[in-house]
């Protein structure tokens, strides 16, 4: 099973500040498992997305079956970027429930609130 957690400021303003990934799908053998693949691909992607796209460098860990990415607070200091992020992430989450949506059996995603400068 892969375990996404998405972690927002609190909920009036739900911005997104981090996401883990952590986990195997277990859909089919490495190599040929399709859930993995794409789940990869969706975070890989946002994660490069952010940097090529904004100049943001996201304070991030990642190894075989786990990914934390925390965006840095003083990307908050550019609000244009900070909005760019935010759609970047948002978009992320919409792909990953997608997947989710045709893989529930394989992964799961939990939105957590924190309250956060």
């Amino acid at each position: 099973m892969i375990y996404v957690t998405i972690k927002r400021l609190v909920p009036d303003s739900p911005q997104i500040v981090s996401f883990v990934v952590e986990g195997h799908a277990e859909y089919d053998v490495p190599g040929k498992d399709l859930v993995c693949a794409a789940v990869s691909a969706v975070t890989f992607g946002t994660y490069n997305s952010i940097e090529s796209l904004t100049g943001v460098i996201p304070i991030h860990e990642m190894k075989r079956g786990f990914m934390d990415i925390t965006i840095p607070e003083s990307a908050r200091a550019v609000p244009e970027n900070w909005n760019k992020v935010q759609v970047i992430l948002e978009s992320m989450v919409v792909m990953l429930q997608t997947i989710a949506e045709n893989y529930g059996d394989y992964i799961t995603i939990e939105i957590i609130y924190h309250k956060g400068g």
